[in-house]
């Protein structure tokens, strides 16, 4: 027996699904506190078992779905869980996180991760309740979308609304469609990189966990507990909007500074932006508080639409990225059918993101004669035509007629229809997809997807005191230097974030802060550089399992109507593209990585504890 562990288990819980196996793996203090939890703990196992030339649907490989040191903690947030694989758009590794209960329940039935390998010769789900875990028959789930899972599993157990948490993927995910994601406690969305075509891939219909009847022990409660009160009274004063509000407001910050992604980035003019907000639409629609655990903050909420063609629908009120995705993307502007679309996406269970530069690329198309509504299937798909737009997300999910080549990617598929489909298509040479802003007007974010390993952004800026990083406390926008200093000196911070596991709007990246929670919960006193280190740990396992994969520095490019110049708006006429490999040269020598090549340099791989990679 090893000494007693704080803020975690020690236990992952293993599940060979092709051979119907399940057990549990001890983790020891020394690797915990290496790899904390979450993302990086994750990275871990996909770097140590999984062949990076292997494909993405190959059995062999891993889907980690995992908690942190401060998981199931009173720090608000911390049912948040983060999810590791080798991802399906990108055939390279990823990691996405979705917020809610899971990460807590899973630690009240004594486990920090669920690792599944294999796949399943027939549909199941996994049934995880008080430190016992069973697969279960999901043949009768098959074509179910992600709410119906939820709710049959749920009935089908016995267990209420807030006893159960369930993750599941809907029809795209079982028809592995690219960018499936995982959704669950209504509306929570593992998104990013097609984890859900992964979870398909292995049969593997839904995971339930049963709230448990455990507790996470901490060292210092009292301690924990006045660290948990001071970053919500953080988030309160000086996140408030985000607390009270949710994302939604960043609509009518987007728009006038040039970063709203409208019309397939044709435009960045939206005057409707403000009907998007969400202090005019909760005002207007009827809405009902649905926080995640431990949290006091109105970041999502479940919403009926009261007016408009849509009225009487019923769901969870969009993010930032949804009200994005289904308004001015698709130059669509009535809120009630964005409400619609965001629900319909999530139950369908796909990334609203990559889903929505499909439909916004289609329309474009469509708009100059390239397709034609033969081509798709009889849908009309002008701009802003919501009910075609719904009608060719269940045809991608379904994977019928043209839904069958979209299911692909945007990348791919205007690669396949060729000539100007090809200059019209948002993403990076990767093939993964951009957040839900126009990055023309927000570089770092460019820059930071390009160079991602992870298909999604790998740094966060917002609410970071760049100072602490040795940065100026305001950078220049559209200054290649600063803007490559600044994601290269704060890698590692959202990696560390997202391996302790907490939710960023509400903890806000406070690292200092969070390192003395986690000193309160494990007794680790860890610092800001360790924390960094930590983070940084996960980013070049990441790079390394990549680079082994068969990554090279002329994929990290973005798209030419990525990269394009806006003709209209704050940032007309600015381009990136005359400094971007400047900014890249930048970018890897900061890193610690080859300029050249992006490789890490060994004396990067021994600082972080990886000296077994350099051999490799």
């Amino acid at each position: 027996m090893g000494a007693k562990l704080y803020g975690a288990t020690g236990k992952v819980l293993r599940v060979d699904l092709s051979q119907g196996r399940i057990w549990e793996e001890v983790l020891d203090e020394a690797t915990l506190r290496k790899y904390f939890g979450g993302t990086c703990l994750g990275v871990k196992y996909l770097c140590d078992e999984v062949d990076p030339k292997s494909d993405w649907s190959d059995p062999q490989n891993r889907l980690f779905i995992g908690s942190g040191p401060l998981g199931g903690t009173r720090v608000p947030g911390s049912g948040t869980i983060s999810f590791v694989t080798k991802g399906a758009l990108t055939n390279a590794a990823s990691s996405t996180q979705a917020n809610g209960f899971f990460g807590t329940f899973l630690k009240f039935c004594g486990f920090d991760a669920v690792l599944f390998q294999g796949a399943a010769p027939d549909w199941k789900y996994l049934y995880i309740h008080n430190g016992v875990a069973e697969l279960r028959d999901a043949r009768h789930l098959l074509g179910q979308d992600t709410w119906q899972t939820e709710e049959s599993i749920k009935g089908e157990l016995g267990y209420t609304e807030r006893n159960m948490s369930v993750f599941s993927i809907g029809p795209a995910g079982e028809n592995l469609v690219k960018f499936a994601g995982i959704i669950g406690d209504r509306g929570h969305v593992a998104a990013h990189n097609g984890v859900g075509a992964v979870m398909g891939s292995k049969k593997l219909k839904a995971i339930a966990v049963a709230r448990g009847k455990g507790k996470v022990e901490v060292v210092d409660d009292k301690q924990l507990t006045a660290i948990a009160k001071q970053l919500v009274e953080s988030a309160r004063t000086e996140a408030g909007v985000v607390f009270h509000w949710g994302t939604s407001r960043a609509i009518s910050v987007a728009e006038p500074a040039g970063w709203l992604p409208v019309k397939n980035y044709t435009t960045n003019a939206f005057p409707e932006h403000e009907l998007f907000v969400g202090d005019r639409v909760r005002a207007v629609f009827e809405t009902k508080s649905y926080p995640c655990w431990a949290c006091p903050s109105h970041h999502r909420e479940l919403m009926k639409v009261t007016e408009g063609p849509y009225t009487g629908y019923f769901g969870k009120e969009p993010e930032y990225e949804q009200w994005a995705a289904w308004g001015p993307q698709i130059y669509q502007k009535d809120p009630g059918a964005a409400v619609m679309l965001s629900n319909e996406v999530d139950r369908l269970g796909m990334d609203a993101n990559e889903a929505s530069w499909v439909v916004g690329w289609v329309m474009e198309c469509y708009e100059k004669g390239i397709l034609t509504q033969k081509d798709l299937d009889g849908l009309e798909m002008t701009w802003g035509n919501a009910d075609a737009t719904l009608g060719l997300l269940k045809n991608i999910a379904h994977r019928r007629g043209f839904g069958n080549l979209l299911a692909e990617g945007v990348k791919y598929a205007a690669e396949k229809v060729g000539g100007e489909a090809v200059n019209m298509a948002i993403c990076t040479g990767k093939g993964n997809t951009p957040r839900g802003h126009d990055h023309r007007g927000k570089w770092w974010e460019m820059l930071d997807t390009c160079v991602s390993n992870t298909g999604t952004l790998e740094t966060q800026l917002l609410f970071l005191d760049l100072g602490i990083y040795g940065l100026p406390k305001q950078i220049d926008p559209f200054s290649w230097e600063q803007v490559s200093a600044a994601v290269a000196k704060t890698k590692g911070a959202l990696q560390f974030v997202d391996s302790l596991v907490t939710c960023w709007f509400i903890t806000r990246g406070d690292l200092p802060l969070l390192c003395q929670a986690v000193k309160a919960a494990t007794g680790w006193d860890v610092d800001f550089e360790e924390a960094l280190r930590v983070g940084r740990r996960a980013v070049n396992l990441m790079r390394f399992f990549s680079i082994k994969r068969g990554l090279t520095p002329d994929l990290e490019q973005p798209s030419h109507r990525y990269a394009s110049t806006p003709v209209d708006g704050p940032v007309k006429g600015r381009t990136i593209l005359p400094h971007w490999q400047q900014m890249i040269s930048n970018y890897y020598q900061l890193m610690g990585w080859d300029k050249e090549t992006g490789l890490p340099l060994p004396e990067t791989l021994r600082e972080l504890g990886l000296e077994h990679l350099i051999a490799d």
